[in-house]
């Protein structure tokens, strides 16, 4: 498929149809280890699917062994410590948070036989094994499914019946099968379509895309101009619709549809001319900051204070406090009245 006049190789359903995944995962037993943020997506769209599923979650995580007791899965028959889970599986899906799978890998090993796959959604383990210890058998298969969107996104798309697309990666190959291991687990949890990447490229791109366009440097824009029309006696109302509410009603939504240049071509002249003159300078700011973000992502700068931050034990109470300040701040709280006066359905 043609992408922009690079060629690439995308799995579309059609090609590969979850009859055909239906077939391929028939034997196989998924443990999905981690009930948090993926896991029950994932989980959940594959037993959808009619593939045989079982989750692997520490009890003393109450609160995640008890959404998945919620959503069906039987503690002794589908739920299962996570050792316990992992021995009775032939593709163990490690859907914990990057820190935490660096914590438990010494117990999820040695539960590994031969002929396994062990899976990932995140390049971040395998690409940054130096700092993370995760380092798999010579004798599985080690494979990564990536959604492009959060668990929330993978549910609710495969719920509409639309998929949402992920990306496909094989770090290693023991039975000869793990291409269509990983096409058929795709096509299980919901996939749109599939498009071929690396373990490394899937990390360098996500995790500067998450930093970068679709969480930092966004937040980081809507602050700063909601800031400079307060600054210049703008409203709160005012300032927030013309930051974020204009941009995710509205804008986004025709981007959405037809792309760049047709949400350009459906806003007026005066909206048009300013964003076509003003688009280059905001790049030519921006620029130098996604190259040296990129160079920290590929030299394991990032992963480093992602481990070493979210690793410690007052982490959650430090996020915590930076959410609560987000949440709390006059921007986010004026977006919240804002969202309360949009018309019901």
């Amino acid at each position: 498929m043609n992408f922009g006049g690079v060629e690439e190789n995308v799995v579309k359903r059609e090609e590969f149809p979850l009859s055909k995944a239906q077939e391929v995962l028939k034997d196989e037993v998924i443990a999905i280890i981690g009930y948090g943020v993926q896991g029950p997506a994932q989980a959940l769209n594959l037993r959808d699917n009619g593939i045989n599923v079982i989750i692997g979650q520490a009890p003393e995580f109450k609160e995640d062994w008890d959404k998945a007791v919620a959503d069906g899965f039987v503690p002794g028959e589908s739920l299962f410590p996570i050792a316990e889970a992992a021995e009775k599986a032939t593709v163990i899906q490690y859907l914990i948070s990057d820190a935490a799978q660096r914590t438990v890998w010494p117990v999820l090993e040695p539960c590994l036989k031969e002929g396994d796959a062990l899976y990932f959604s995140h390049g971040f383990s395998i690409t940054y094994k130096d700092q993370t210890g995760v380092i798999p058998p010579k004798n599985v298969d080690v494979v990564l499914v990536a959604p492009k969107g959060s668990g929330t996104s993978v549910r609710r798309n495969f719920l509409a019946g639309t998929g949402i697309n992920s990306s496909y990666a094989i770090f290693q190959d023991y039975t000869g099968k793990a291409e269509e291991r990983t096409l058929a687990l795709g096509i299980g949890i919901g996939s749109g379509y599939l498009f071929p990447t690396t373990f490394e490229d899937e990390v360098y791109s996500d995790l500067t895309g998450e930093r970068g366009v679709l969480m930092g440097a966004l937040a980081g824009i809507m602050e700063a101009q909601y800031d400079v029309l307060r600054q210049n006696g703008h409203s709160p109302s005012e300032a927030f619709n013309e930051t974020v509410e204009e941009l995710t009603q509205s804008l986004i939504r025709l981007v959405d549809e037809n792309g760049m240049d047709w949400m350009y071509s459906n806003c007026s002249a005066t909206a048009q001319r300013g964003a076509l003159d003003w688009k280059p300078k905001f790049k030519a700011a921006t620029l130098p900051v996604f190259n040296d973000l990129y160079k920290a992502v590929k030299s394991g700068a990032e992963t480093k204070v992602v481990l070493e931050k979210t690793s410690g034990a007052d982490y959650k109470s430090h996020l915590e406090a930076e959410l609560k300040e987000i949440r709390e701040s006059e921007m986010w709280q004026a977006g919240a009245t804002v969202r309360s006066l949009r018309p019901k359905d």
